[in-house]
């Protein structure tokens, strides 16, 4: 009986690795999510991110179909009791020559403790003309009127024009003269 007890409490602790990365996975991309579901696409990106999908065994159109299949009807997320349902759905087709609790055991390893990566995200560029144009400091004109000395913008009050009602046009020189000469 004591080799049971090592072997139960390296399953829990994969399984709350398994479930971290499941509450991850489930809050990517949706800043409302609790963490508690996960919708299709967060599924097929964690299958695709942590190998369980190899395009192979186990192709995009196989994870799609387990979603839908472990889901209840009419919901558009899975909770993590149905999560581990399609775990177990998957885990035979992806490795097939094993038994279905070492599959599942080796499923769960190649999910546990990944977290959603960021690849094809677009980030800021610093390359050549671009840093001189957003660097404020350098503008000149008009331009320059819109941010304050911190390079932060002034919003409307930096681009609105005030009238001059004063019935001159705007480059005349002696405005202001008339009642001094008459």
């Amino acid at each position: 009986m004591p080799l049971a007890a090592p072997f139960l409490l390296q399953n829990t602790s994969k399984m709350s690795g398994v479930e971290d990365a499941f509450h991850k996975f489930a809050v990517y991309g949706d800043t409302a999510a609790s963490g508690n579901e996960m919708t299709g696409k967060n599924f097929s990106k964690m299958c695709k991110e942590c190998g369980v999908m190899d395009g192979k065994a186990v192709t995009s159109t196989d994870v799609d179909i387990v979603f839908n299949k472990v889901k209840t009807k009419g919901a558009r997320t899975i909770t993590f009791a149905e999560f581990q349902q399609a775990m177990k759905e998957l885990c035979g087709k992806r490795f097939k020559g094993k038994s279905p609790e070492e599959a599942l055991q080796a499923v769960y390893g190649l999910i546990e403790g990944k977290e959603p990566g960021s690849a094809g995200t677009t980030k800021a560029t610093k390359v050549g003309g671009v840093e001189r144009l957003t660097d404020t400091s350098k503008y000149t004109g008009s331009h320059k009127e819109r941010f304050d000395e911190s390079g932060k913008g002034k919003g409307l009050a930096g681009r609105e024009d005030l009238t001059d009602n004063s019935g001159y046009v705007g480059a005349y020189k002696g405005a202001g003269t008339y009642d001094k000469t008459h």
